[in-house]
């Protein structure tokens, strides 16, 4: 409305005004009215348009003066009531008015003519020295002090996404507004997005969840002065399917080219990550203001768009679309906005659409002109968007237009359209050869004619195919829960979509699919991945035909947060200074970067100088470091410290405070360090610490610790009296407050210095918090501490102490089992040793920790319940008892109260276990719970006792059956009769004494059985596993008994025998196995024979070495026998080597050393006892003279000479006589004799002159021995006696043969003497 200067000239416009509109519905009638009566029945089947928006009064244009008011005005109506926009244009003047609802919209246009005044130059420099203030916005900080992470739900679910907020300075009149993007597309409120803002809250509901809402929501809270940002991603899986492997919704519908012709609607494949591939879609259709849903088309659509026709105009319709494979139908897509169905009109300056009207007609019976300017504004593989300008055309008679193609090569035009005429200059033409080169045309017509087609489109050709599948596939570490993926784009993208992305757990096969919203980008952070587990991922491009080929997979990749560097050291505290070195201190990085702080780095600078200097080349493992050399003493110096992980360097520490170089020579101790604290509760913290370097004048007696809250200058002793180990549990604090703590060590002297104050703890029980479980295990017994942790991370590891010392020696029955958060230590024996307090903490936590105390009572009654589970009884309801069978068989049975078919049993006969075999059968029924042994022949040598032992899981049980005296006699005489009433019912032979292996006090096995009832041809073999051998000893059929000797038995005669009698009455049969047991109960018997008649060890000579002997009844290499040398057992070698035959076991030494010297020992092992030989080949036992000889001999020729002595050794020595170096060899002058093994002689008879000179007797054995030299001088009768002084010469000691350089020859020679 425009503003004039009277009240009368209003009113004529207001009268000017109704009369127009007046007269435009008349024309509109009357045309309406005209038209309508010409018009052929088929082409009035249109509605009416009148729920559009129409102008009734358009705008008017105007000229006015400059700064003067103006009002522009018109009228509008339709239903839904138009919303109505202005728009300006800067370059003509001219304004619209833009009406629209959900129907259409309409405009029109006015213009604005601005005349100019008188111009004033005062005026315009006033106001350009004018300066104007300069605005400041007030700043207002928003700090997030509650955000929403990554958010996983499935359709239908409603999820809500919360952030807190504090703002300051929080003003009522500038409240910060809070907008929420989805994908950078920012989000209104509708039915599916509800949102809340105010009192430092911002929420965003998502009422029901759908594909659709996948993605990354940005929450900003926007102020004057900036903005605070939060983004994390929402994932929405695939809800239930109506039908199992059904494919998901699909999703993102959206309609094109609304128009009276036809709509289009396109939408987004689904992921089939486990489901079949799809084969087609269903387009369902529903109208405004209605509930009905109408399937659109009657078979499934390949692509994933499709013009939906047969609409009616001045409608408001829902689309959705539900994806078809071969299980079935999928749940349908979230519904599409509505739309209206509406001509389309022109545009006027690109922006806006207006509707044209005209007041004048056309002459009748004139066909419309021909279009122009068609195009193919859309392609696609199996369609094409044409659009055009309609042709100048006033008429009132309705237009419509035929869209004809020609197929390049066919050679002619063929019509598109032929059923149903079209309104709109725009269609979709669908049905197209893939591949093919294709033009159109359109023509336009009306009741009165067809007009010349259209100039042809250009030709154009239809692409094919979906996209190629993307490339190369590269994961890398982003959190501890997620894994960012890269991936090389396909190269024939075909009009790409998007991409889904998969991932599966190495080696499983089992694909899940980490994105339900196909993705634009080329990179991807898939979330909800288990940390530790490895993965492998692929990618696969979609466009509207479908999901392409998946991609190769990516490298397994192990799920852990991406490594960085640490954080720098803090705390950094003296210990102890000498006057040449420093103990230094200090805390480790508060944030490790992903992996173990393992190096440290030192630097230190003198104050005075002002030069930083690496103090370690090294790194330095430990918290602890003693910097020595380098320092004056006097001078004060900073240190700065760099902690490094596999990553590399980290940022050092804040420089220290300056210490001063000086020796400490206080009384009192220097400072406690490495303050901590563990097992944090509502109201107590156990804090730990380690004891000075520096103790002072004396020893350390004691500890103080001292509180303080946070930020406060009081602190406060938590212990009056001092305590005398490393660790104190801190009482009665405040819930929610923050503490530090230090401590201060105590000895003769006074209190020493304050440790560096430990880190803040806030006195809150950490949630999910767990206690220590004590208990004994009910499968083992064990006792056990058990402790699951509420918090894991990567490198989480649990620590286990005693007392607060650490648990390290695992020797006495101590042992620790984790299985990811749960951690149990163990106690298989324990006794009142393992009393006291232990602890468990949980590193890379924010605290998990816990303790307990065993108490003497608790212990005694957990030992009393692991002994109960240890040992548990099997309930009996009979005892062992006997029942006496058929052929004198006896049934030796019991019954438990339940047993399982893993039963375990054993039968004893007077301690000796019996062999499950065809003498003694041995069963079972879990049913019934008996078990039972039946013994095939009851004999006088069964008489003793009978014991089974049963075992069914940890179960135990035991019974004995004492068959002595006269209840034996009495059930053996049962057993006989029976047998003699079988024998004489069966008439036939049979085995008296079935088959038994006997072994002979002369180490002889034989296999031994009796016979009876036989006849003259009855015929008795023998078989060895199912082939007959032949007895050295013939069965002796006339008393029955038969026999087998098993001559030198060996392992060679392991076997299954069996002896046969047989006759034309029938055949019976006993077998033995030979094998397993049976074997074993022979071999300890031969050992036991063996062992007890073996000889002393002997030793003889052989061509290579040396050979210890021990004779015995019979030697087998089956036997358990062990050579020993100085108590180690001998391993056989080629040095040493093991053997011996029937008669005796030997020893074989092969070339012998001063090494093999020593007392060797022969253990032959039964079960019963071990025998054993030795033999001492350590030279203390060589050949020795004794006594009895004299040094000088003076006798007178022809006399008798008798030279005697003792001799010893071990074993008994050779003596050997010699003279002047030349062996004396016995004769008849010579006699050399050896009495009872220790008397040696030499006698000369007769003896002359030439028997003078030096005699030397030589002892020896194989140990060594000796030599002694005797002067005989022989004087004429008659002469005078010489006298000859004895020169005493020494013993020589001659060295072990065996073991010498010349062994060899010595064994030679005494084999020759042989």
């Amino acid at each position: 409305m425009c503003v004039f200067s009277s009240a009368a000239e209003e009113v004529k416009y207001q009268y000017q005004t109704q009369k127009r509109i007046q007269g435009v519905l008349n024309n509109f009638f009357v045309s309406f009215h005209q038209v309508e009566k010409k018009m052929p029945e088929k082409y009035i089947r249109e509605e009416s348009m009148i729920r559009g928006p129409k102008f009734v009064v358009r705008l008017r244009s105007h000229t006015v003066y400059e700064n003067s008011a103006i009002k522009l005005f018109c009228t509008v109506e339709g239903y839904p009531t138009p919303q109505v926009k202005w728009c300006a244009t800067d370059d003509t003047a001219m304004y619209t008015a833009v009406a629209s609802n959900t129907h259409g919209q309409a405009s029109s246009q006015a213009s604005i003519i601005v005349k100019s005044k008188t111009f004033s130059p005062e005026l315009f420099c006033c106001f350009s020295d004018a300066v104007l203030p300069e605005i400041k916005y007030t700043k207002i900080n928003i700090t997030f002090t509650e955000t929403f992470d990554v958010t996983f739900g499935k359709e239908g679910d409603k999820a809500t996404l919360t952030c807190r907020m504090t703002i300051n300075p929080n003003l009522a009149n500038l409240q910060p507004e809070a907008m929420w993007y989805r994908d950078e597309h920012l989000l209104k409120e509708s039915r599916w997005v509800k949102m809340e803002s105010g009192g430092g809250v911002a929420k965003l509901t998502l009422t029901q969840l759908a594909k659709d809402d996948e993605g990354l929501y940005t929450l900003r809270m926007v102020t004057k002065g900036g903005d605070a940002v939060h983004r994390a991603c929402v994932f929405v899986d695939d809800g239930p399917p109506p039908v199992p492997q059904a494919p998901g919704a699909p999703m993102d519908i959206k309609i094109h080219d609304a128009n009276r012709d036809y709509v289009i609607v396109s939408w987004k494949p689904p992921n089939t990550t486990t489901e079949g591939p799809i084969i087609g879609y269903f387009v369902d259709r529903c109208e405004v203001g209605t509930e009905t849903w109408m399937q659109c088309n009657d078979s499934p659509v390949k692509i994933c768009k499709y013009a939906v026709q047969g609409l009616f105009e001045g409608h408001s319709y829902y689309f959705r679309v539900r994806a078809v494979n071969s299980r079935g139908i999928g749940r349908p897509s979230r519904m599409s906005e509505p739309i209206a169905l509406h001509l389309v009109i022109n545009s006027v300056r690109g922006r806006h659409d207006v509707v044209t009207y005209y007041d004048d007609l056309e002459a009748e019976g004139k066909a419309p002109g021909p279009p122009s300017k068609v195009c193919a504004s859309e392609t696609d593989r199996t369609y094409v968007v044409l659009s055009w300008v309609p042709p100048v055309y006033h008429s009132k008679a309705p237009m419509w237009y035929y869209i004809e193609k020609l197929q390049v090569g066919a050679g002619s035009w063929q019509r598109v359209n032929t059923k149903v005429p079209i309104r709109s200059p725009r269609y979709a033409v669908f049905d197209l050869l893939e591949g093919k080169d294709y033009q159109f045309r359109v023509v336009s017509a009306n009741m009165y004619g067809i007009s010349e087609p259209s100039e042809p489109t250009d030709t154009f050709y239809v692409h094919s195919g979906v996209p190629s599948a993307p490339g190369q596939v590269i994961a890398t570490r982003e959190t501890d829960t997620s894994v960012l993926i890269q991936w090389v784009p396909p190269k024939d993208p075909n009009n790409l979509i998007g991409y889904y992305i998969d991932s599966c757990v190495k080696g499983s096969k089992n694909w899940t699919s980490a994105n339900h919203k196909p993705h634009k980008q080329t990179r991807f952070v898939v979330h909800g991945l288990t940390t530790g587990e490895t993965y492998v991922f692929r990618v696969q491009a979609i466009n509207e035909l479908g999901l392409s080929d998946e991609s190769q997979e990516s490298a397994p990749l192990s799920v852990r947060a991406a490594l960085k560097l640490p954080s720098s050291p803090y705390d950094l505290s003296l210990l102890y200074c000498d006057g040449e070195s420093m103990v230094l201190s200090w805390k480790q990085p508060l944030r490790s970067g992903g992996a173990d702080v393992t190096d440290y780095y030192i630097d230190k600078c003198n104050v005075a100088k002002k030069t930083w200097k690496e103090v370690n080349v090294p790194p330095i493992k430990e918290r602890l470091h003693k910097v020595a050399g380098g320092l004056t003493a006097g001078s004060v110096y900073q240190f700065r410290v760099y902690g490094a992980n596999m990553i590399g360097l980290g940022d050092a520490s804040t420089p220290s405070t300056p210490f001063k170089c000086e020796a400490w020579t206080t009384p009192e101790p220097g400072p406690a360090y490495d303050v901590t604290f563990t097992e944090v509760r509502d109201d107590s913290v156990v804090v730990e610490w380690k004891a000075p370097v520096y103790s002072g004048a004396s020893a350390i007696t004691g500890y103080f610790v001292e509180k303080s809250k946070k930020g406060s200058d009081n602190w406060s002793k938590v212990n009056e009296s001092s305590v005398n180990h490393c660790y104190l549990k801190v009482k009665g604090l405040e819930t929610g407050e923050s503490y530090v703590f230090r401590v201060r060590a105590e000895n003769a002297n006074g209190i020493g210095l304050a440790s560096t104050l430990s880190d803040p703890v806030c006195i809150k029980t950490l949630p999910g918090k767990t206690e220590i479980k004590c208990g004994v295990d009910e499968e083992s017994g064990d006792i056990y501490l058990s402790f699951e942790s509420c918090q894991m991370a990567e490198k989480s590891k649990f620590v286990w102490k005693k007392s607060y010392q650490e648990i390290t020696d695992f020797s006495k029955g101590i042992a620790v089992k984790t299985s990811g958060s749960h951690s149990t230590l163990l106690f298989k024996n324990p006794d009142k040793e393992d009393l006291g307090t232990y602890s468990v903490s949980v590193t890379h936590t924010d605290g998990a920790s816990a303790s307990y105390k065993i108490s003497a009572e608790e212990l005694e009654k957990m030992l009393a319940l692991s002994h109960d589970i240890r040992n548990p009884i099997i309930p009996l309801k009979t005892e062992l008892a006997y029942k006496i069978l058929e052929r004198g068989r006896m049934r030796f049975w019991l019954q438990a109260e339940g047993i399982s078919s893993a039963v375990t049993y054993k039968f004893f006969a007077n301690n000796k276990e019996l062999v499950n075999c065809e003498q003694t059968k041995m069963s079972h029924d879990a049913a019934t719970g008996i078990i039972e042994m039946v013994m095939d022949h009851f004999t006088v040598e069964s008489e003793g006792t009978f014991t089974v032992q049963i075992q069914d899981g940890r179960g135990k049980a035991q019974s004995s059956l004492v068959l002595m005296g006269n209840a034996f006699k009495a059930a053996l005489a049962e057993a006989e009769y029976q047998r003699r009433e079988y024998i004489r019912v069966k008439e036939g032979p049979h085995f008296m004494e079935f088959l038994s292996i006997q072994v002979g006090d002369n180490a002889s096995v034989t296999l031994v059985c009796k016979v009876a009832n036989l006849k003259k041809d009855s015929v008795f073999q023998w078989y060895k596993d199912d082939v007959e051998v032949i007895s050295e000893v013939p069965a002796d059929l006339n008393s029955g008994v038969c026999k087998f000797p098993l001559t030198n038995f060996s392992k060679r005669d392991v076997g299954l025998y069996k002896a046969t009698i047989t006759d034309d009455r029938g055949q019976d049969v006993s077998q033995i196995d030979v094998s397993g047991k049976a074997f074993d109960d022979i071999i300890n018997k031969l050992s036991r024979l063996a062992g007890s008649s073996a000889s002393e060890l002997s030793i003889q000579c052989t061509a290579e070495g040396i050979m210890l002997q021990c004779h015995m009844k019979y030697y087998t290499e089956e036997m358990k026998i062990h050579w020993k040398q100085k108590d180690s057992k001998i391993a056989a070698s080629e040095r040493m080597r093991i053997g011996g035959n029937p008669a005796m076991a030997t020893l074989e030494i092969v070339e012998p050393t001063d090494k093999d010297k020593g007392m060797y020992t022969i253990e032959i092992v039964d079960p019963e006892k071990t025998h054993s030989r030795t033999l001492d080949l350590s030279g203390q036992h060589r050949g020795k003279v004794v006594g009895g000889l004299p040094d000088v001999v003076t006798i007178m020729e022809k006399k008798t000479l008798s030279l005697t002595c003792t001799v010893c050794g071990d074993p008994k020595p050779l003596v050997s006589w010699s003279k002047n170096d030349h062996e004396v060899e016995p004769s008849d002058q010579y006699v050399i004799a050896m009495d009872s093994g220790k008397f040696a002689s030499l006698t000369i008879k007769g003896v002359s002159l030439e028997d003078s000179g030096k005699y030397t007797m030589t002892v020896q054995n194989k140990y060594g021995g000796e030599s002694v030299d005797i002067i005989v001088s022989v004087y004429k009768h008659g002469d005078r006696v010489p006298d000859i002084k004895p020169t005493p010469s020494p013993k020589r000691i001659i060295n072990g043969v065996f073991f010498s350089s010349d062994f060899k020859n010595h064994c030679n020679r005494d084999m020759q003497t042989i």
